[in-house]
């Protein structure tokens, strides 16, 4: 028996998010489904996140343990075999005993994708978020870089969590331009419910002047009223995880 991590791409468009939902489909249950098919036997898949309905990843990892001994460099081409063109396993890793996608990962890479242009792209109605009144990126990556630090963010979490631990470590925020294209990058240790979107929202309506308040204020005040708007889910992307 062998333990496997999987990487994936998914557009997360017709899923109600990873975790396996009673009402709705999640990518989880899509990719055991595969995994059944190819192993043979219903064996347990671990994701390393849960993402919201609609969320996008360029990179997300996943574990099936105890699983029948298979050659790696097949395991991708015979998952996809059984999956939607939506979801992809792109590489597949013998791990140990200790590897766990969610627990082992020391921080993950998120982008927020923006379509900056007066007129809507019709190729990214699900996959950008269109924003045609024009974003100053030089002031946004400057504001951007006010969010890295280790902090209390309790102002940039969804209202409704429950969660107690309110402290991130944000490594690195930045804005970057290519064409019409506008990025928000974001990496941190971990994030809080709706953190990135809140986070993407609050910048962007600072970067237009629509909120005055510098960050590190809404930090401090640690109410998410005084915070911005949580951008749509359809522009997120899981876009690395570090080990």
């Amino acid at each position: 028996m062998s333990n496997y991590a999987l990487k994936l791409m998914f557009k997360g468009t017709a899923y109600s998010g990873w975790q396996v939902q009673k009402n709705a489909v999640g990518i989880q249950s899509i990719v055991q489904d595969a995994v059944e098919n190819v192993f043979g036997e219903r064996l347990g898949v671990s994701g390393c996140s849960r993402t919201d309905s609609g969320v996008h990843a360029n990179e997300y990892f996943c574990h099936v343990k105890n699983a029948p001994v298979f050659d790696t460099n097949k395991l991708p081409l015979a998952l996809n075999t059984h999956l939607p063109r939506d979801i992809s396993v792109t590489a597949a890793f013998e791990v140990d005993d200790s590897f766990h996608s969610r627990y082992s990962a020391k921080g993950k890479e998120y982008l927020y994708l923006l379509w900056n242009s007066k007129t809507p792209n019709p190729f990214h109605t699900d996959t950008a978020l269109w924003y045609p009144k024009y974003i100053d990126c030089d002031f946004a990556d400057e504001v951007a870089r006010d969010f890295v630090g280790k902090h209390d963010f309790s102002a940039f979490m969804a209202a409704h969590s429950k969660i107690k631990d309110t402290v991130r470590d944000v490594w690195y925020f930045r804005v970057e331009r290519e064409g019409d294209y506008v990025k928000f990058v974001v990496a941190a240790d971990g994030f809080l419910y709706n953190m990135v979107r809140i986070m993407s929202g609050t910048l962007l309506q600072i970067s237009n002047r629509k909120i005055k308040a510098p960050v590190s204020s809404i930090i401090n005040s640690k109410q998410r009223s005084n915070a911005g708007m949580t951008l749509p889910a359809h522009g997120l992307y899981l876009n690395k995880v570090f080990y």
